[in-house]
């Protein structure tokens, strides 16, 4: 018998937000409480042992693997989350997060994840496609999507929900859904590298969303790769997924990413990688690339692309340390006090670009909270986790305050809103149900772009089903009011703007004239008093190329879609 170790992570608004001081309940399956802990500032327990299968039974087919455990994790104000089946490895330290969502008023008082089993301990059929071969349209270049819709069921499984997540979490999903973390570091490399760019094929061909499905990818292993809802997720996976999310195979002189097709080897066979045939190669020598090139063919290559939706700057290229006196070391000192707010353990630093001790500390704490090596040193991986932390704080502290802007007031309107209808209302309407599916990921994010389209009726019938009213995309008082008791549950604010001028309710662009540029160009200088990467432009109420590329900067700096249009979203987080 071996032993592992388990930390639970409590967390909100799609892990922006830590729960201090929830209650753990860690028991066996006969109910057996094991340990009662409590989080800290970070949402975090202390990493506590249990009992596993030695480490050897995960290196061949048909091993016991891993124990599982029950979690239940609770604190008032929020519904109580039970998560049956957290994962327990040999020798390995694992992080289990919780989501835990707002109580309201008519919503249940507890739920419950069960966790299927690995990939690799079930029966059903694994993918045996060999990609896709025709595609009605493909985006222009290969971007890395800040975030990923799953369809948790075969494609056309109606009933099957869809769960949005955050790219680099989907893949450590994915990765410890599918193989052991036990497994050689060349082995674990070339199964991240074989699901990152499977994803990325499903995206950049728009496989899905081009035939008006409204995913990205399913879970199903017959037709893509396995996500399992409240996933246990080992910290060396982690760690990897960090370090390499934005890279992915492809074939020489070509662009777009790998359609990289697996399977175990030994239930299933198919064209591509073997999984466990990719641990007899590692413990044989063979680097990750050298696996891939074993199944994939000599004429790949493993790209990589800066191009990360939502995340403001890419990677220097070389580590920052202490010592560093850069523009860089200031940004990232930027963003480690904007985190710190929500995760107050980090502790606020200088942000006078050197690389300071305290920078050093700051950071040894963020990697602690956010499973990553303690050096102090911003490497690769922990620049893209500072970046991805970053706008996932900042688009929350958006919604609160742009919810004032817009005028959430205190009763809904009484409008019915369906597809087709374009307006004010609608622009409310989206704002709302962004602003929820920030803490359900099952309700998708969508444009606030005042138009009532297929994206939009998605997201009303996600939240319709989501909270026990027919689903029929059509949102009338019913749909209105549950609406407001949601967002009031989750304490995101209504009524006024405390004397911040409101969105004007229509979009401010090139050719745009008049007093709400006059305001717009008014805060873009005051943001660029502060921030030496926003330009200072003249306050003449035009709206000419000089403030299409302030937007355009203040856009990147706060994490928005730099289009250069002021809409909903721009103004809210410019004008305050």
């Amino acid at each position: 018998m071996g032993q592992g170790y388990l930390k639970i992570a409590a967390q909100t608004a799609s892990g922006a937000l830590p729960v201090e001081g929830a209650q753990v309940v860690i028991a066996d399956h006969s109910g057996r409480t094991l340990y009662t802990l409590t989080t800290d500032s970070s949402g975090q327990t202390e990493s506590v042992s249990l009992c596993a299968p030695d480490r050897s039974t995960t290196m061949q087919p048909g091993g016991e693997a891993y124990s599982t455990y029950n979690v239940t994790v609770s604190k008032d104000g929020f519904v109580t989350e039970t998560v049956i089946g957290a994962e327990v490895l040999d020798t390995i330290h694992q992080t289990q997060p919780v989501y835990l969502n707002a109580h309201f008023e008519g919503g249940g008082d507890a739920e419950t994840i069960v966790v299927a089993d690995n990939a690799l301990k079930q029966e059903s059929p694994q993918m045996q496609q060999s990609g896709p071969r025709l595609s009605p349209r493909v985006l222009n270049d290969v971007i890395i999507p800040a975030a990923i819709t799953v369809h948790m069921g075969d494609p056309n499984d109606a009933g099957a929900k869809n769960i949005t997540v955050r790219f680099p979490d989907y893949v450590k999903n994915v990765v410890a859904s599918e193989i052991y973390a036990t497994w050689p570091q060349a082995s674990l490399e070339a199964n991240t590298y074989a699901i990152i760019s499977l994803a990325l094929n499903r995206v950049y061909t728009e496989w899905y969303r081009s035939r008006r499905y409204n995913f990205d990818i399913t879970n199903s292993t017959r037709y893509d790769q396995y996500f399992k809802e409240g996933q246990t997720i080992p910290d060396n996976i982690s760690q990897i997924v960090d370090r390499i999310y934005n890279q992915y195979i492809r074939r020489v002189g070509y662009k777009e990413p790998l359609f990289s097709s697996y399977c175990n080897g030994t239930t299933a066979t198919c064209s591509g990688m073997s999984q466990w045939g990719s641990v007899t190669l590692a413990n044989s020598g063979y680097s990750a690339v050298n696996i891939l090139k074993n199944y994939y063919g000599n004429n790949i290559e493993i790209a990589r692309t800066d191009k990360v939706s939502g995340v403001l700057s890419s990677y220097p290229g070389y580590p920052l340390s202490q010592g560093s006196v850069s523009a860089q070391v200031s940004r990232m000192q930027t963003y480690l006090n904007r985190i710190a707010t929500n995760f107050p353990a980090i502790g606020k630093v200088s942000e006078d670009g050197k690389y300071s001790a305290a920078t050093a500390a700051a950071v040894r704490e963020f990697q602690g909270i956010f499973g990553l090596p303690q050096t102090g040193v911003i490497d690769q991986a922990t620049w893209n986790k500072i970046s991805y932390i970053y706008v996932a704080v900042t688009k929350l502290a958006e919604l609160d305050s742009e919810g004032q802007r817009i005028g959430v007031g205190v009763s809904p309107p009484t409008v019915v809103l369906r597809r087709g209808a374009s307006g004010a209302d609608v622009v409310q309407l989206q704002f709302l149900l962004n602003a929820i599916g920030t803490y359900y990921p099952s309700i998708p994010p969508i444009a606030e772009d005042g138009a009532f389209g297929a994206n939009t009726a998605d997201a009303v019938r996600a939240f319709q089903r989501r909270f026990g009213l027919s689903a029929d995309g059509i949102v009338g008082p019913a749909t209105w009011k549950k609406l407001y008791a949601v967002y009031k549950s989750l304490g995101l604010g209504t009524g006024g703007g405390g004397g911040v001028p409101p969105y004007p309710g229509t979009l401010l662009s090139r050719g745009s004239t008049g007093n709400d540029v006059r305001t717009l160009q008014t805060y873009i200088n005051k943001l660029a008093e502060t921030s030496p990467t926003v330009p200072k432009i003249g306050v003449d109420g035009i709206f000419g190329p000089k403030t299409e590329a302030a937007v355009t900067a203040a856009q990147k700096l706060l994490g928005l879609d730099p289009d250069g249009i002021a809409g909903p979203a721009t103004w809210g987080a410019v004008v305050k």
